[in-house]
């Protein structure tokens, strides 16, 4: 006999995804690059530390490009990539963890566009627009940089930034930049 009381009774949502604390994860980038000691350690092991975020997932990672430097020249060529993640955290959170992986990575800060060992901004977050006193998304200089905007359209090609519009069409207007694709990021 089935019991019509219990065949109504709501069925409960299932569990979130191991990781995650409750609400919807948020397709975020983050851009990570290095010139100093190992370069590509310190990106794979930034990768790592990103992996351990609490309620977040990788869910891509771009290719490896070296570039040169942009605004302080007398320094060695970078290593870039771009990882696209979803998380539950905030965007000041997420911003905050990163800030503490790149100290955590040895980061210092002498002066702008100064050689680091590692360096992670937080370049979208959704299609959401940020403005706070200290957190701007997208990153306010993302499309003025080929080492952030081809990377990007490698992982997210039908991404489009809020305003801006794609990373394969901004890429167009940078052109003349010297970027090299080197090979995978994988974590260590």
């Amino acid at each position: 006999m089935i019991d019509s009381a219990a065949s109504l009774r709501p069925v409960p949502a299932p569990a979130p995804p191991t990781g995650f604390a409750s609400g919807a994860p948020v397709r975020a980038c983050i851009g990570l690059g290095a010139n100093l000691g190992d370069p590509v350690a310190q990106l794979r092991a930034a990768l790592a530390a990103i992996a351990r975020l609490p309620s977040t997932c990788i869910v891509s990672v771009s290719s490896i490009y070296r570039s040169a430097p942009v605004g302080y020249l007398d320094q060695p060529d970078f290593y870039n990539a771009v990882v696209a993640l979803d998380t539950r955290l905030a965007p000041q959170a997420l911003l905050d963890a990163l800030l503490a992986i790149e100290q955590e990575g040895g980061r210092t800060r002498e002066f702008r566009n100064a050689p680091r060992l590692i360096d992670l901004d937080l370049l979208l977050y959704g299609d959401q627009v940020v403005d706070l006193p200290h957190l701007t998304v997208p990153h306010p200089r993302l499309a003025d940089r080929a080492f952030v905007l081809l990377p990007l359209a490698e992982i997210a090609p039908g991404c489009t930034i809020p305003g801006l519009g794609s990373p394969a069409g901004l890429a167009l207007a940078v052109a003349g930049q010297a970027i090299e694709r080197l090979g995978a990021l994988e974590a260590r």
